[in-house]
């Protein structure tokens, strides 16, 4: 386990805070953060360690051996940065959204497409199995991006699915925990409700704030054992399969969108319900295609920049 300091924590704060943002955004998956930024599976040994490994660490040397089965200090820093990143996300990336969202989507179509390659590269053996398992992860995250948004339910014990599915969305990169939210109908009731836990303290949206966790928790317990083992049995028809995840949910975060229903949210807003892509000539607003063009290739760029940092400075 990595010594503890400040130092050696703070890139682990800022990737924390990158996968926090992104998973905010519905069609921008943390799990591709947490892919480009080298860190994935090592997240995923130490989510795994909590259970067994974790026990007999503390019965063995107390709680020093519970941190160092979890490699605490290597999580204490990536989930101070990813709490960061939620709230950046729903106060600042949330703006953006409401005002720029041609601009924001370009930039991270040019990110995941980059992230494609980025993972592509770590595939050995390119062989049928892998091609299989990539065709197949496209063609299941293509699926997710069109079906069509369900209608919410606000009982407690949706929401706490709602949280196991979401988080083990947010650790398959191209696959959106803020998009299983969309399609289930509980993004437009989760946000505002965590949103205004952090601001008001009202007892009934801590209430979904605490179940929606609960869940969260739940699942990363199970879904990180699962992933934990495909990566050790079956490595590269596993990479394979998450480039597919990432190709085929770029559908979804392509920039230019036209909405062509509408749906009523728990505030009586009016907000986007079926939206399809288009060519930039057939979209409906501004199209800043100089702007997207731009963003895109920066996108595109800082997926080799971030693995460049990574590999000079390793989480």
């Amino acid at each position: 386990m990595e010594k503890f300091s400040i130092k050696n924590g703070l890139p682990n704060l800022f990737k924390g805070t990158a996968m926090g943002i992104a998973e905010v955004i519905p069609g921008v998956s943390g799990g591709t953060i947490a892919f480009i930024t080298g860190i994935y599976e090592k997240l995923l040994q130490s989510i795994k360690a909590f259970g067994p490994e974790a026990i007999k660490g503390f019965r063995e040397n107390g709680v020093a051996g519970f941190w160092k089965a979890i490699n605490g200090n290597f999580l204490l820093f990536l989930m101070a940065g990813m709490a960061m990143g939620v709230i950046v996300g729903v106060f600042g990336i949330s703006w953006i959204l409401d005002h720029y969202p041609v601009l924001l989507w370009a930039f991270f179509f040019g990110l995941i497409l980059g992230s494609v390659i980025f993972v592509g590269k770590m595939i050995k053996n390119r062989n049928a199995t892998a091609i299989v398992a990539f065709i197949m992860g496209t063609a299941v995250a293509y699926f997710i991006t069109v079906a069509t948004p369900a209608q919410g339910n606000t009982a407690l014990w949706f929401v706490f699915v709602s949280g196991m599915l979401a988080i083990s969305a947010l650790m398959l990169p191209g696959i959106s925990g803020s998009f299983i939210l969309l399609l289930m109908g509980m993004y437009t009731y989760i946000i505002p409700s965590v949103k205004n836990a952090l601001k008001t303290l009202d007892p009934g949206s801590l209430q979904v704030l605490i179940v929606f966790a609960a869940g969260a928790l739940v699942g990363l317990a199970a879904f990180s054992r699962v992933l934990t083992w495909t990566f050790k049995k079956y490595h590269d028809p596993t990479m394979a399969l998450l480039a597919g995840f990432m190709l085929g949910s770029l559908n979804k975060i392509w920039p230019w969108r036209n909405v062509i229903s509408y749906r009523e949210n728990s505030k009586g807003e009016q907000v986007p319900f079926l939206e399809q892509s288009v060519l930039p000539i057939d979209f409906q607003g501004e199209p800043y295609i100089l702007g997207c063009i731009a963003l895109m290739i920066a996108g595109f760029l800082t997926v080799f920049l971030i693995e460049k940092m990574s590999d000079t400075n390793p989480g």
